[in-house]
């Protein structure tokens, strides 16, 4: 591992781009490290590499397979840490929260106004950082949540992201597919048993029905399993899996299309919950709630296969500073503050590993 890292460490002194991450439950790590600095497009999803795409998808970055050393190592221990029940930070800014909350008010309006079923509203919240080491939080973020999937992706041309996303949003061999409906937030308790009120079941049918609903114009067959609990870090999700076989004619450009973005980054109908998020947010999300991850990739095996997934709980560093972002899913249901309460205990994620 330390052959690894610091393979990769000499490979961002010479500011040339890379991505280095950890699929979920895996003891693998991978790190695809361009051998030029040029900014390399995905233009019809048949390229090979990693991409790292944009919310809007006017941004469709590549690292291609071709143009990169790809280097792995097994991680020599999985300690699985957990900082559950700690007195979180209860500071925060105060007209932050009355944004939010204003925020989440209009977008409740609209709802009650028909104007779409559901919305995910987002913020971005600025923390400094005093002498970050992009390496040293990666390793933080697949000790803390090793059932994610963990990157940290630079280009000097975009910049440094890292994140922990517990949603898939397409796993594709040939034309046989996965992907999954995620929704529905709780934070992690001393309860063994989770509890899910109407509200988040609600709105993980709704997330659940719109991709099956869609999948079934590319798909010979779709296989839909019962929703279930799943625990990301500190947090508690519903998680339904989806998979199937897609027609012959498909592509995988269009099933992304489709996909992208998903019910639990947007909203539902999909174009309607978009334009309201664009006018409404008042901050520019780039590659928050974007997608990454395996393009066509076949370095790992014979067959080509693509590993995608949705860019949650996720932060950009610029210089001395963090930028985190956070969202949630806003229904008839939904309550301001408890929305924004739900903002803060996401903000964690990162903000633990941002923890000296």
């Amino acid at each position: 591992m330390n052959d690894f890292f610091s393979t990769v460490r000499k490979h961002q002194a010479q500011n040339l781009p890379f991505v280095i991450y950890s699929k979920p439950n895996s003891s693998t790590v991978f790190a695809f490290l361009q051998q030029n600095d040029k900014l390399y497009k995905v233009s019809d999803y048949s390229q090979k590499g990693f991409v790292f795409a944009s919310f809007d998808e006017k941004q469709l970055i590549l690292i291609p397979e071709k143009q990169s050393k790809i280097i792995s190592a097994q991680q020599v221990e999985l300690k699985y840490s957990t900082i559950e029940n700690e007195n979180e930070d209860a500071d925060f800014d105060l007209e932050a929260k009355k944004q939010y909350e204003d925020l989440v008010s209009k977008g409740i309006e609209a709802i009650e106004n028909d104007e779409f079923k559901k919305v995910v509203l987002s913020r971005s919240e600025i923390v400094d950082v005093v002498n970050f080491d992009f390496i040293l939080a990666f390793q933080r973020l697949i000790d803390l949540y090793p059932a994610t999937f963990s990157y940290c992706f630079f280009h000097p041309k975009i910049g440094l992201w890292m994140g922990a996303t517990p949603e898939q949003l397409l796993k594709a061999n040939g034309n046989v597919f996965e992907t999954t409906a995620l929704a529905g937030t709780q934070k992690a308790n001393s309860e063994t048993e989770i509890v899910w009120q109407q509200k988040e079941k609600d709105e993980q049918q709704y997330v659940t029905d719109f991709i099956v609903k869609r999948l079934r114009e590319f798909a010979a067959s779709v296989v839909v399993s019962e929703p279930y609990s799943l625990k990301a870090g500190s947090i508690w999700h519903i998680k339904t899996d989806i998979s199937g076989v897609l027609n012959e004619n498909s592509t995988l450009k269009e099933v992304i299309d489709t996909l992208h973005p998903t019910p639990a980054v947007c909203g539902l109908p999909k174009k309607k919950a978009k334009a309201f998020i664009l006018e409404n947010e008042n901050y520019d999300r780039t590659f928050y709630t974007g997608f990454l991850g395996e393009l066509n990739s076949s370095f790992a095996n014979n067959s080509t296969s693509s590993d995608l997934f949705v860019n949650l709980r996720s932060m950009q560093i610029e210089g001395n500073k963090a930028i985190l972002y956070m969202g949630c899913g806003i229904t008839k249901e939904s309550i301001p503050e408890k929305e924004w309460e739900e903002s803060v205990n996401k903000s964690m994620t990162m903000k633990r590993v941002l923890k000296k």
